[in-house]
């Protein structure tokens, strides 16, 4: 028996990744430095999960400028561009997410959300999409800023189960990525993934499905067929 679902969010919820892009580069012209992440440099600095150590990763290995502000700096600004764009209405949800929520809550399946972005930006998505805070939407919430190690590591997903109190067996993930399948299938969860515009060529062996999008899933009994549950 299914009794919870765990959505990542960014590429999950919604494609959220062109407005992370543009927010980072708003935020580097803001303070000044002549960075620009194009959209293959930004697929490769998305194999590392979290903004800060993406843009860690950027000064170490490709970046010309030093950085003028510390990086934390940095990604405050960029989330606070983030939050300014979301709720200008610059993203939706992907296909399908609001109807299996909308079911899920109808059939007294508990949701939760387990994700390497900031609570900030989740809360801003869920606001923009739903009208109201993540917190009034998912009945746990594991961001990356509450744990120790991001995706790959099983982190969130393991606090997500911890606040839900039920064991993986009873819970199924969804997610958009490879380093999601990963953190998801080390807390012991079954995964379904349905692949983002940056995440499309990556490999998902040892997802219980992979769908082109959420719509396809079949609702809420797609789901429970898929982990057989």
């Amino acid at each position: 028996m299914i009794r919870a679902i765990i959505f990542d969010v960014d590429g999950t919820l919604a494609e959220t990744e062109e407005l992370h892009r543009r927010a980072f580069n708003d935020t580097f012209a803001r303070i000044g430095v002549d960075w620009h992440w194009d959209r293959e440099i930004y697929r490769d600095l998305l194999t590392t999960t979290g903004g800060k150590e993406r843009i860690e990763r950027f000064l170490r290995y490709q970046a010309g400028d030093p950085a003028p502000l510390p990086v934390a700096e940095i990604h405050a600004l960029k989330t606070a561009r983030y939050v300014e764009l979301v709720a200008a209405g610059h993203v939706a949800l992907r296909p399908g997410i609001a109807a299996l929520i909308e079911e899920a809550q109808r059939a007294g399946v508990r949701l939760a959300m387990a994700t390497t972005t900031s609570l900030p930006s989740a809360d801003a998505l869920c606001r923009a999409a739903f009208g109201k805070p993540a917190a009034e939407v998912f009945e746990a919430i594991a961001a990356g800023d509450m744990v120790a190690a991001k995706k790959p590591a099983p982190d969130v997903y393991l606090l997500a189960l911890q606040q839900l109190g039920l064991p993986s067996e009873d819970c199924v993930a969804l997610e958009d990525s490879r380093n999601g399948l990963r953190a998801a299938r080390a807390a012991g969860l079954r995964c379904i993934v349905s692949p983002g515009f940056y995440t499309l060529g990556e490999d998902f062996t040892g997802a219980a499905r992979r769908v082109d999008c959420f719509a396809d899933l079949g609702g809420l009994d797609g789901l429970r067929e898929t982990v057989g549950a």
